[in-house]
């Protein structure tokens, strides 16, 4: 039986979904209602998957062990996210100590806000990106002794469709980490020159078919507006002589493969967030935001990420800016493998601001000497 509407008198029917399955991102998954389904997160992460809606940071043992934060240091966390690994920095910063916060995400800067309230004072937040870290630490005293970068996406920002960056999901597409200004995928796509999407998803994302991928795109925005994240797909998926009804016959034959349109998505939301200018300006301004004997860790997601890092950590080494630098990068254990599956193309590198001065230009110190 129906409840009764006791205004009217009249039955009223439950809410239903359309269709078989619940469509909207905020219906389908349990997860997202913790509160009605308790043990729901467990279960998904039990079963090898990463709850939708919610992140979960990636090595945490070996930030703290590689960032080594104390009570009355200054931490900058810049790429703050949903406050995971602040959650795991702030109490070894107390007391006395404070963790300040930058995020190009203003919806989700708000969200962490209200988790990070518990530390009161201890907290200090800034919306904006991390290539503008030099005023933040200006703002914020001069300095720090500690600087966390998490590069890429959040699982907050992909699993949402609304926020245009899955191809596996419906959505407009957007693929901008800041909601609130700059062109979208869908305007860059337009108006973007064809030997310049060729050279970023060769670049950025090491697509294999770039000339061929970037020529069906222009050929298709020709023809019409690729405005969503699925017509994005059906372009690419075309130019690689598939469909998305024969991709997803492949992928319940047991493919597993690399999904043919995720390097394109990579590239061209790189592009529309000027990741890699990003990048730039904050590792040639890193230096000047750590106090000597600072250390600063960054987790990156891709070759081209981690190839800067590793440059501009291995250049800093030998002209004496850091005094130790990682070997080699930090990569998820087995066990973290298997709780967080995207846990898998990280790749993590540390350094340390040297406690001397400068080297003179006369110094023929060699890079292990100093290392040493």
């Amino acid at each position: 039986m129906h409840p009764e509407d006791p205004t009217s008198g009249q039955r009223r029917r439950r809410a239903r979904y359309s269709g078989t399955h619940p469509r909207r991102f905020d219906q389908r998954y349990k997860e997202l209602a913790p509160e009605r389904y308790p043990g729901i997160v467990e279960h998904v992460r039990a079963q090898g998957g990463t709850p939708a809606g919610s992140h979960v940071p990636i090595l945490v043992d070996a930030v703290l062990a590689a960032l080594d934060p104390r009570p009355g240091q200054v931490v900058c966390d810049g790429t703050l996210g949903a406050g995971g690994h602040a959650h795991a920095i702030l109490p070894r910063l107390l007391p006395g100590g404070r963790l300040v916060g930058i995020d190009r995400d203003s919806k989700e800067l708000e969200r962490t806000r209200a988790r990070l309230a518990a530390f009161g004072d201890a907290v200090s937040l800034h919306h904006g990106s991390f290539a503008w870290m030099a005023s933040v630490a200006a703002a914020e005293g001069g300095t720090f002794d500690g600087i966390l970068l998490d590069l890429g996406l959040s699982s907050m920002q992909i699993d949402d469709p609304g926020r245009g960056f899955s191809f596996k999901a419906d959505g407009p597409l957007d693929m901008r980490m800041d909601p609130g200004g700059g062109r979208t995928a869908a305007q860059l796509i337009q108006t973007i020159a064809p030997q310049r999407l060729a050279e970023a998803l060769r670049e950025l994302s090491d697509e294999p078919n770039a000339e061929r991928t970037a020529d069906a795109i222009i050929q298709a925005r020709n023809r019409t507006p690729i405005l969503t994240t699925q017509d994005l797909v059906r372009v690419v998926l075309a130019a690689q002589g598939t469909t998305p009804a024969a991709w997803r016959a492949r992928a319940r034959a047991g493919d597993s493969g690399l999904h043919p349109a995720a390097r394109t998505f990579q590239a061209i939301r790189i592009l529309v967030n000027g990741e890699m200018d990003a990048l730039d300006r904050m590792l040639a301004d890193l230096p000047d935001c750590l106090r000597p004997g600072g250390r600063v860790v960054i987790l990156s997601f891709h070759s081209g990420e981690d190839r800067r890092v590793k440059h501009a950590f291995r250049d800093g080494l030998r002209g004496g800016l850091y005094d130790a630098v990682s070997d080699e990068p930090t990569r998820p254990s087995p066990d973290e493998l298997r709780a967080n599956p995207r846990s898998a193309p990280a790749r993590l590198r540390w350094a340390r601001r040297s406690t001397s001065e400068l080297p003179s230009p006369g110094d023929t110190a060699s890079p292990d000497r100093r290392r040493r």
